[in-house]
């Protein structure tokens, strides 16, 4: 099992002292050569971060077992990602390796993605993810410190978003991974509930920056698909959950719908209701870091029944054009014209035609699978329009990388 610690940057560090003096748990001590954290001493409160003159105070590394002070006090330079203590300091704490993927959690993944023939490839500069640091028998334990409901109140659809902060547990998730909710109790049958998998709605380093948390973004369940009453499992007890509860957790999960990393890539996302999850991870990932020249444009095309049974409108429609291009779609709202997201789509072919011309151009669609046959036929309709064989176009998209659908 993963820890997150909490290092100071030899180079970076000019020992000014200042990160000790204001550190209450007395967790930051040095010799003549280093500052250094007590991984059993740091509560990881922040109270040093912000004094620190040249940010050398501000790394985290996700470790099988934490750097001892004494390795700690002998760096001339901090250990890469990808280095971990050796085996003799991890033998004084025991080693977690990576769980295996469960099967129900393959299950849900090939039905996902069943749409486009399976997982495709992963975008050619996306992170490195992390999948299976926990199972369900030893899984990571979160606290609920956010529970805010995104649609108004005077809407049947509860829609929440929930913030789940694991502490001093690692939990490295990327933009377009999921984890998996473990309910508490049993089925009617006497057995374990099944696992259920949720997009994370934050970027990669949480929905605070700085802090070791995660929002998904959930809606309740109480109808099936053919509109008889049933109350969700997992779904009712997220959005149940009070501050301070605790939640199980496994994972992380998925290794193809990510988010690409390279200058120029564009986002082209499609979605509905939940499906925003991933969308508003990458989004506020573009955010954060506008100005810095990483990425490409954005289109959006999200669609809903009603205004106000659109998760994040109100911050959606604060967002700059410069950061996003977005086209809603509402299907039953009187104040709108009736539209669906591929409807959308076709009022905007010229761009989105252009855009599937280009090697930079990145597609996420996500959402439920009654969207699913709208958008790939407007996709198809567009794309032939302009002379380019949708089903070569979409193949050769899909094995470079680039093409990625999650339906549920």
């Amino acid at each position: 099992m993963l820890s997150r610690q909490h290092l100071i940057d030899p180079e970076l560090c000019i020992r000014c002292n200042t990160c000790e003096s204001v550190c209450k748990p007395k967790a930051i001590t040095h010799d003549s050569r280093n500052y250094v954290v007590d991984f059993d001493k740091c509560n990881e409160c922040g109270d040093c971060l912000p004094p620190c003159p040249t940010g050398a105070i501000d790394n985290w590394r996700n470790v099988n077992a934490p750097w001892s002070i004494e390795a700690q006090l002998a760096w001339d330079a901090l250990p890469t990602e990808s280095q971990q203590p050796p085996a003799s300091e991890r033998a004084a704490t025991g080693e977690a390796g990576a769980s295996e993927i469960p099967d129900e959690v393959r299950a849900l993944e090939r039905e996902a993605q069943r749409a486009q023939g399976g997982a495709a490839p992963p975008p050619w500069s996306a992170a490195h993810p992390y999948v299976g640091l926990y199972s369900r028998q030893r899984p990571a334990v979160a606290t609920v410190s956010g529970n805010y409901r995104l649609t108004e109140p005077s809407s049947p659809v509860d829609i929440r978003h929930i913030v789940l902060d694991f502490g001093r547990t690692a939990m490295p998730l990327l933009e377009g991974q999921s984890i998996g909710i473990l309910p508490p109790g049993r089925d009617a049958r006497g057995d374990e509930h099944h696992i259920r998998l949720y997009s994370v709605a934050s970027p990669r380093n949480g929905e605070r920056p700085g802090y070791n948390n995660v929002a998904l973004t959930v809606k309740r369940v109480t109808e099936d698909r053919d509109g008889r009453p049933v109350r969700g499992v997992a779904s009712n007890y997220l959005c149940d959950l009070a501050i301070g509860d605790k939640v199980s957790v496994v994972g992380p999960f998925g290794t193809s719908f990510l988010m690409p990393n390279h200058p120029g890539a564009k986002l082209l996302m499609v979605c509905t209701g939940t499906g925003s999850a991933p969308m508003r991870a990458m989004t506020e990932r573009r955010r954060r870091r506008m100005g810095l020249s990483e990425g490409g444009e954005i289109l959006l095309f999200f669609g809903a029944r009603k205004q106000e049974e659109l998760p994040y409108f109100g911050p959606l429609k604060k967002l700059p054009k410069s950061l996003i291009d977005v086209e809603l779609a509402f299907s039953r709202d009187e104040r709108h014209p009736k539209s669906y997201v591929q409807d959308r789509m076709l009022a905007r072919a010229d761009t989105v035609g252009a855009w599937l011309e280009s090697d930079d151009c990145f597609v996420f669609l996500c959402g439920h699978k009654r969207m699913e046959e709208g958008v790939l036929e407007a996709f198809a309709k567009i794309a032939e329009a302009r002379g380019l064989p949708w089903a070569s176009v979409r193949e050769r998209m899909r094995a470079e990388g680039r093409f990625h659908v999650e339906t549920y």
